[in-house]
């Protein structure tokens, strides 16, 4: 397995744009986690070692959660956090400000691309973790605008692995 082959990133939806929203106790958004959860054990399964988080709220902090979780029981695993700029969670709410600092407490590395917020930090983060890693793992609704549509199309660019998980039905598809 080469260098890649041992790394997968991940992208997928804020959660204004899953159907539960922010109802984590959705019995469809508790599935989609038992799906990343799956997901991520299956590839450690086979090599996978280092993970890239883009520390976002939605998938990328329940995907953060599940390699800390995996972590557990595999030491092996190690999760990196890429944060596109210094201030990423001011918006957001108490609840995933406070997930967002204890995954970062928890993580193996943890890289800031930039301390401001400039115009498109989010895609060259998003970039820069497709870059490094031989896997991508995306949650997606199959729209063509956004930050995940154009973080698989980069991937495919590069010829990567991309394992694609409806956030709606659940689905899991392969797209390499």
């Amino acid at each position: 397995m080469d260098e890649l082959g041992h790394s997968c990133a991940f992208t997928g939806h804020r959660p204004y744009k899953l159907p539960w929203k922010d109802n984590e106790s959705d019995p469809r958004c508790i599935m989609l986690m038992r799906r990343l959860y799956d997901q991520i054990a299956a590839l450690a399964g086979r090599g996978v070692t280092d993970y890239y988080s883009g520390m976002a709220e939605g998938t990328d902090l329940w995907a953060a959660l599940a390699v800390l979780k995996l972590k557990k029981e595999n030491p092996t695993v190690r999760l990196h956090c890429i944060i596109p700029y210094h201030g990423q969670p001011d918006k957001w709410g108490i609840k995933s400000q406070t997930r967002y600092f204890k995954i970062l407490q928890k993580a193996d590395e943890t890289k800031e691309l930039s301390y401001s917020y400039y115009d498109g930090c989010l895609l060259d983060r998003n970039r820069y973790m497709v870059d490094r890693t031989g896997t991508l793992l995306a949650v997606y609704n199959g729209e063509y605008r956004g930050g995940t549509a154009a973080t698989i199309r980069y991937a495919r660019k590069l010829d990567r692995e991309i394992i694609i998980i409806d956030p709606a039905t659940g689905k899991i598809s392969q797209d390499a």
